[in-house]
């Protein structure tokens, strides 16, 4: 099927929805901090980006020069066409803060002073903060024969200084690299007094271009630039050798900082020569080399709005909601056992969520724990629950997932601290990441005067991290389905043990199920529709790309299914295309929160049958993960997934973007009543 339909590129749809990432900051209606935090996420997904799409299609070309990507044009005519869409959008980053944010703050009294504009006062100021806070940690490294070009580490911060002059031994000094580490502050505060400004700041960069000298004593700068090398970061664990996950990981981490170079970012005023001398040491080409006018490392400008005292430049706080039937009670279980609970986060508390593992982990009747852990963050209440409820003497299963790309040094260090407490930990399935999102609770209840053991269960979209489930847009929902839970005990099972595949009465799971039973959904509305019944698909999700999925799509399209698909990110079905898909919409949103739920809805008859699922349309999450689908079966609840999750956004006409037939997105425009789904639900659960 993959070979019979179009298909759209992958790489230029993850430029693409950074483009509209971007065009956050040229809205004046988002408040100006937030506008600079927006620049800043652009780059750090194009960060990610190089890291792991450009650096696997050079190690493709290099390895199989001919091949095609899957949208049928060379590898190569890709590159050429990423690499050249990549630049343009380096070049508008910059532009936008030059030309529009940078002076949008100077207005508001947030000023970065340039070496160019200090004066005396401020220079004395300066040059104190070098030697005091700087001077003492830096380390100039002066290339000679004895000194080779270091192996500088991805995405630091480095400085290039051409010299000139003898040095204490009589060589002749032409180079010098300075490494600025990571735990130096890339923003200085200068006094109010001497800024003149409310809040003004000093880049680390101006510090080092003015008093670099000082580290290369009696000779000449010539020139001090910044660079910046974004290195290939997808760590190779061979999945046939390893005996122990955790300590093959632990032995490939460091090599991670240290990997190919894929990307140069140097300052715009670098000399032509240096970069040269950079571009051949890193063995990359001159298109590999991206010229900008600031700072090249975005990402650290992030902290400025939490410097910055200005709650009138940043969006209005909001406080997640309690639902009342959780706000009102004192005992989880009792609330769960009348009825399934869904929590719409981040609208809704994640606290629930945390109040159900902290009082399983007190409860005298409870007697095992299991959950999935995928991403949590350093510092994470949930698993602080976790290892109090084993110090209790619970059974605690944790599966936690080694290879969730960049937290795998923070997940291993989870694992070891579960173990010593006497918790199990398994790292699931070799080869298939454990992505799904899954705690099972195994309680005793009294029931017809017995004690029995009753399961209770959350299953969600989105990970068990309560800073991103502020952030993030994701279902939850809490069950004591015993259908339901009993799936969840199969899934666990399959994870921590060894067996045969079990079958499952209401989840649907990769890479088993899911892909089966979702092609068989969108079929049998596809024959409805030619048996002229009515027929109607609606999915949300952060990417779609499985081929045999986007076949599926085109075919319930031509019969006459009327389809619409919420994609936040990058999708290579080819919305509009007549004879083929021009009963298929597609919209981006765009906004304050990261869109990241995924929903499935298909008329199904007139039963409407709505699932929640922590995997999007992709051939890894079908194939080469585990993840479950699971229903929302209580019709108030699944009301409400519509509503919230569904209509609300295909109604956005201030969010969304709306994708044309080439790939390409045109921003809706509001017509007399602008609808704002994110500010919608904000109104409606935090005001």
């Amino acid at each position: 099927m993959s070979n019979r339909y179009p298909l759209l590129n992958r790489e230029l749809g993850i430029l693409g929805f950074n483009e509209r990432v971007l065009s956050q900051a040229a809205d004046t209606a988002v408040p100006l901090l937030e506008r600079l935090r927006f620049i800043c996420i652009t780059s750090s997904n194009l960060d990610e980006f190089f890291e792991v799409r450009m650096a696997g299609m050079q190690e493709q070309m290099r390895d199989n020069p001919g091949s095609l990507s899957p949208d049928g044009m060379s590898l190569q005519h890709v590159y050429d066409l990423v690499v050249e869409r990549a630049h343009r959008l380096v070049h508008q980053q910059y532009a936008m803060l030059q030309d529009i944010v940078y002076p949008a703050l100077e207005s508001e009294g947030i000023y970065f002073h340039g070496v160019e504009s200090w004066t005396e006062a401020q220079t004395d100021w300066a040059r104190d903060y070098f030697h005091n806070e700087l001077l003492p940690v830096l380390t100039p490294i002066g290339l000679d024969p004895a000194h080779p070009f270091p192996r500088v580490l991805n995405k630091s911060l480095n400085f290039v200084i051409e010299l000139e002059g003898k040095d204490a031994f009589g060589r002749q000094a032409v180079m010098g690299i300075v490494q600025a580490p990571r735990a130096l502050p890339r923003l200085v505060r200068m006094p109010e007094a001497l800024s003149g400004y409310p809040h003004g700041f000093v880049l680390l960069s101006s510090l080092m271009q003015c008093f670099v000298d000082q580290l290369f004593p009696h000779l000449v700068v010539l020139s001090c630039n910044q660079f910046r090398i974004t290195r290939n970061s997808e760590l190779f664990v061979d999945e046939d050798e390893i005996t122990n996950l955790r300590v093959a990981l632990q032995g490939e981490l460091p090599a991670r900082h240290l990997g190919n170079a894929v990307r140069l970012e140097v300052s715009a005023e670098t000399p032509p020569h240096m970069i040269r001398r950079l571009l051949d040491e890193s063995e990359l080409n001159d298109r590999d080399c991206y010229r900008v006018d600031g700072p090249v490392n975005l990402v650290r400008l992030m902290q400025l709005p939490e410097m910055v005292d200005r709650p009138d430049l940043k969006f209005v706080p909001h406080i997640p909601a309690v639902p009342s039937v959780i706000a009102n009670a004192s005992n989880m279980f009792d609330v769960i056992d009348k009825g399934d609970v869904l929590l719409h986060h981040p609208y809704e508390s994640f606290q629930p969520v945390l109040e159900l593992l902290l009082q399983a982990a007190k409860d005298p009747q409870v007697v095992a724990i299991k959950q999935t852990i995928y991403r949590t963050g350093t510092d994470s209440p949930l698993m602080d629950a976790l290892m109090q409820a084993a110090r209790n003497g619970k059974e605690v299963t944790v599966v936690v997932e080694l290879l969730a790309r960049f937290d795998e040094e923070t997940n291993i260090n989870w694992a070891s601290q579960l173990e010593a407490v006497g918790a199990h930990v398994v790292y699931g399935v070799v080869g298939h990441k454990c992505h799904a999102k899954m705690m099972l609770i195994v309680r005793r209840v009294s029931q017809g005067g017995k004690m029995m053991l009753r399961r209770y269960a959350h299953l969600g979209t989105g990970n068990y991290h309560p800073r991103t489930a502020r952030l993030y847009t994701d279902f939850g929902m809490m069950t004591a389905n015993q259908e339901v839970c009993e799936d969840v005990h199969h899934v666990f099972q399959q994870l921590t043990g060894i067996g045969g595949e079990l079958r499952l009465h209401q989840l649907w799971q990769a890479p088993f199920t899911l892909h089966p039973n979702l092609m068989e959904a969108i079929r049998f509305e596809a024959e409805n529709a030619r048996a002229g019944k009515k027929a109607r698909i609606v999915a949300k999700m952060n990417a779609l790309l499985e081929p045999t999925v986007i076949g599926a799509l085109y075919e319930a399209s031509q019969a006459g299914v009327k389809i619409d698909l919420i994609v936040r990110g990058v999708c290579a079905l080819k919305p509009g295309v007549e004879d083929l898909s021009e009963n298929i919409t597609v919209r981006s949103i765009v906004g304050r929160f990261l869109e990241h739920h995924r929903i499935f809805y298909f008329y199904a008859g007139g039963e409407e049958k709505v699932y929640l699922s922590s995997a999007d349309w992709m051939d890894r999450n079908f194939f080469r993960r585990v993840e479950v689908a699971f229903p929302v079966n209580d019709r108030r609840l699944k009301r409400r997934v519509i509503a919230e999750g569904l209509s609300a956004f295909l109604g956005d006409n201030q969010s969304a973007w709306l994708m044309q037939s080439d790939g390409h997105y045109r921003r809706r425009r509001p017509g007399k009543a602008m609808r704002n789904a994110q500010l919608g639900l904000l109104t409606k659960f935090c005001s």
